[in-house]
């Protein structure tokens, strides 16, 4: 087998890890009105069951982190990825087991999936950091974004399918999935030799204190662009799911495959973008405002048009290209922007931002569509804008100072 086979073969086995992370949440949106049915639960309730997911993560992610900074990360995603199966396992069980009085179980299930979810796409993303440089480190963070889309345009598909049985059988697919995943990391990816972080936690954390006392404003930018991406996009597909199932009547596949349509926008740009800016570092802040510019513009123009399913579809659609643009380059500039020694802690603390975006999204959603149509779409938009000024003026030009971390 060639090199360049092994490195295909490598990148596809990382790109499981975000695939299967983001099925977390995204499989489960088409059957969260169901869930919501049979255990009569309210709306804010159900929206929990993509918050408990994603706080817990946001929580462990640091940690996580750093231990792959301290030792090695094909281990921890290893056993992250276990953690990950055995909460969906729990969560499946209670479901099915224990009808009306399953939620509190589920919950904890979906806490230790959220657990074991923190150590894995964003562990991805800084090994798939470890193993390309240069331009080849702009494509691989473009097919495991791209990855991360697909799932989420897999998902809603393989939740409505999977929801005709039941709408607990979704919670089984998490392990049946996880094993394969497991496998080809365990047999297909060669973790490079690094000189092993000997430093003590305080030394660690202040070679970081010291990343962000030179690119504090930097990073932070890029973390809130992250953050504000994901809050909007999860937010949007809740509406989304809820908007067709109350107004239309639709559910299952055809649902799914709605939903997936500005989510395919947002893969298929993301591995585009990553193989369009390999190492061209000049691209990145002009995609990455253009496309938060695109987003707020698909927002905003929801609350002030009137919501017909193609209006809606086509402005998620155009928020799904800005999407895309947006997240591949956050990540090549983020794992790109510091020491491998260094770069398990800082992918995580955006994995975090990421995280706390996810679940923030559908509960803050849920409680403005009781309250406001209009500032449904418009806070998020603004949110959207402020968080395009602030990264228009924090990305300069940082090509330099990241090839020096190549």
């Amino acid at each position: 087998m060639s090199q360049q086979q092994k490195s295909i073969l490598t990148l596809l086995a990382l790109a499981g890890v975000p695939f299967m992370m983001v099925l977390g949440n995204s499989m489960l949106i088409p059957v969260l009105p169901q869930m919501k049915q049979a255990l009569d639960i309210s709306q804010f309730k159900v929206s929990l069951v993509i918050t408990l997911f994603s706080v817990p993560a946001g929580l462990a992610i640091p940690v996580l982190g750093y231990l792959s900074d301290r030792f090695r990360r094909k281990p921890i995603i290893l056993l992250s990825l276990l953690v990950y199966a055995a909460g969906g396992v729990v969560a499946g069980l209670a479901a099915a087991l224990m009808d009306e009085n399953a939620y509190a179980v589920i919950m904890a299930g979906r806490i230790m999936q959220g657990i074991g979810a923190a150590g894995t796409a964003p562990l991805a993303m800084a090994l798939a950091g470890d193993l390309y440089q240069k331009g080849e480190r702009s494509k691989s963070q473009g097919v495991l974004e791209a990855a991360n889309g697909l799932g989420k345009v897999v998902s809603p598909i393989l939740g409505s399918l999977v929801g005709l049985l039941a709408w607990w059988a979704v919670l089984f697919v998490f392990p049946v999935l996880c094993i394969p995943i497991i496998l080809a990391l365990w047999l297909g990816v060669k973790e490079p030799d690094h000189k092993e972080n000997t430093s003590s936690l305080r030394q660690y954390l202040a070679s970081l204190r010291q990343i962000f006392q030179q690119k504090g404003l930097f990073l932070l930018a890029l973390f809130l662009a992250g953050g504000i991406v994901l809050f909007t996009l999860f937010g949007l597909l809740f509406y989304l799911s809820d908007y067709l199932e109350t107004k239309y009547g639709l559910d299952g596949v055809i649902k799914g495959l709605i939903i997936a349509i500005p989510v395919l926008a947002m893969a298929s740009t993301s591995y585009l973008t990553g193989v369009f800016t390999a190492g061209r570092w000049s691209l990145a802040k002009p995609l990455i405002i253009g496309g938060l510019g695109m987003l707020a513009v698909s927002t905003g123009l929801l609350g002030l048009l009137k919501r017909q399913i193609y209006v809606l579809v086509g402005a998620l659609a155009v928020g799904g290209v800005g999407t895309g643009m947006v997240l591949t380059n956050l990540n090549t500039l983020i794992t790109s922007s510091c020491v491998t020694e260094e770069r398990g802690m800082i992918t995580s603390l955006y994995g975090s931002i990421r995280f706390f975006g996810v679940a923030a999204g559908p509960p803050l959603f849920g409680l403005l569509m009781e309250q406001s149509p209009f500032w449904t779409f418009m806070l998020p938009t603004l949110l959207v804008v402020l968080t395009g000024v602030v990264n228009l003026f924090t990305i300069k030009k940082q090509g330099k100072s990241e090839q020096k971390n190549e």
